[in-house]
């Protein structure tokens, strides 16, 4: 704790500070978790109190903010109920970072506190690629059926069938659910279907609105809320904004009461019992620190939350390829940095984003570069792949041939090699080069380039297969 002086005065001594603090503690002090007038105490254990809020901040940070998620959802779609994409991404929507050109969203929150949903997913082109993402309240991804792993017995026919059950939830299903229990009553449920460019969009909003989420206990004749509504725009603030700019204080009531409803697991015992000696707990209240030593601790892990890179990222040929995303366990700092850079981050086996940052222009001269993926050496998935393009604050690069994203919806040809050669500068480069290999960048500032894999094959998640690098060229 730091020292404490009185304007021109010496230091108060420890024991004062407390006796004050007790004495205003006696004179009204409520008992809301945040809001009692506290100071700061050392707990039995004798560790710094601004350490356990810090690591306190770290490990809820990602309830509060999928917290925070949900109530901007909430504001137009109930608890339950399908909100489905209805077009394709353009430079002018500035919500959610870094964009995918190459999915249409189906997103639905589940509250199972009162019984199981069942989500059944429609008969789909064999060859279209579809994920159904379940996330718990702390962000972790827990399930991911898809097309090409459907997570149903063999031989069965679409409709594939679900049934997300909360924690504890007993009782009898038809036999031709198949079931996905969840540690948390409150579910992320993030619905992904392949879209071929804006041509295809009515087809995909055809398979959505075929798509259902329903109450167990009305399945399968009972009363269906619909087709879900549509998302043609982004709502308010976003919500990583939201929870940087919440007071400490309101923070950890948040926590506290986010706790009773999705408990932490069961292996986050130990971080628990530390937090506790603060009243950091499930329905708790938070004590033993104050106010100004509680904003100050905050303050700075938010930054460390903000700038963390987490060691087991490969830096590959210059590309940032996470081969653990979405599995946290009781790395609660990786966790919570992931949830800030990208809310919602799916496992490997679906979907791997191998991204690099490089400059646009060297001294306001547009840079050139170039990215050639040798003969045999195409990124090999199951799915599709595509390379999409961003500015310096992650969103697409205006331009007036509208090209975003290259190699799924316009594909790369091939050299007469047969490798695959992408030109990626900002100016037009005329032609000489056919469509599908050119990806603009900005003129200046920085760009970042992310590939995405669907469904990558084994030789992406082991590391035996290697981007290329980005060359620039004079």
């Amino acid at each position: 704790m730091r020292e404490q002086r009185r304007p021109g005065g010496p230091a108060l001594s420890r024991r004062t500070v407390l006796s004050a603090g007790a004495a205003l503690a006696a004179f009204g002090a409520t008992a809301a978790c945040g809001r009692s007038e506290r100071v700061t105490e050392r707990p039995p254990s004798g560790e710094d109190p601004q350490t356990i809020v810090s690591d306190a901040y770290v490990f809820g940070y990602p309830l509060v903010l999928m917290d925070a998620t949900r109530r901007v959802a909430r504001a137009s779609t109930p608890d339950n109920q399908f909100r489905h994409a209805a077009g394709l991404p353009t430079p002018r929507r500035r919500g959610p970072v870094r964009p995918n050109m190459d999915t249409l969203y189906s997103i639905a929150w589940l509250d199972l506190s009162a019984g199981p949903m069942v989500v059944q997913m429609p008969e789909v082109e064999p060859q279209r690629y579809w994920v159904l993402q379940l996330l718990d309240a702390w962000t972790n991804t827990v399930h991911n059926p898809g097309n090409l792993r459907p997570r149903v017995a063999a031989g069965a026919a679409p409709p594939y069938t679900y049934v997300v059950t909360g924690p504890g939830w007993t009782g009898e299903l038809p036999p031709d659910l198949v079931v996905l229990p969840m540690p948390t009553p409150t579910v992320w449920l993030l619905g992904r279907i392949q879209v071929d460019g804006p041509e295809d969009v009515p087809a995909v909003r055809a398979i959505q609105e075929r798509m259902r989420l329903v109450p167990l206990a009305d399945w399968p004749a009972g009363r269906d809320p619909g087709p879900g509504r549509t998302d043609t725009g982004d709502g308010d603030v976003p919500p990583v904004q939201q929870v940087a700019a919440m007071d400490p204080a309101e923070f950890f009531e948040r926590l506290c009461a986010l706790m009773a409803v999705n408990p932490p697991a069961p292996a986050d015992g130990p971080a628990l019992a530390r937090f506790a000696q603060l009243g950091i707990a499930p329905g708790g209240a938070l004590t033993g620190i104050s106010d100004d030593d509680l904003a100050e601790a905050v303050q700075a892990v938010r930054h460390t939350i903000e700038v963390y890179v987490d060691p087991g990222i490969r830096i590959d040929n210059g590309w940032l390829v996470d081969p653990n995303i979405g599995v946290y366990g009781d790395d609660y700092l990786r966790r919570a940095s992931t949830a800030a850079k990208g809310l919602g981050a799916n496992r490997p086996e679906s979907a791997a984003y191998p991204t690099l940052f490089a400059a646009a222009d060297d001294d306001g001269i547009p840079t050139r570069y170039r990215l050639t993926f040798a003969p045999g050496q195409a990124p090999p998935v199951d799915a599709f792949w595509s390379v999409t393009a961003y500015d310096g604050d992650g969103f697409l690069v205006p331009n007036d041939a509208e090209i975003y994203s290259v190699g799924h919806r316009i594909p790369v040809p091939p050299a007469p090699d047969g490798s695959l050669v992408l030109v990626i500068q900002h100016a037009d480069p005329g032609p000489g080069v056919p469509a599908g290999s050119w990806l603009p960048i900005p003129d200046r500032g920085t760009f970042s380039l992310t590939l995405r894999l669907y469904a990558p094959r084994t030789e992406v998640l082991d590391g035996s297969w290697h981007p290329p690098p980005l060359v620039p060229v004079p």
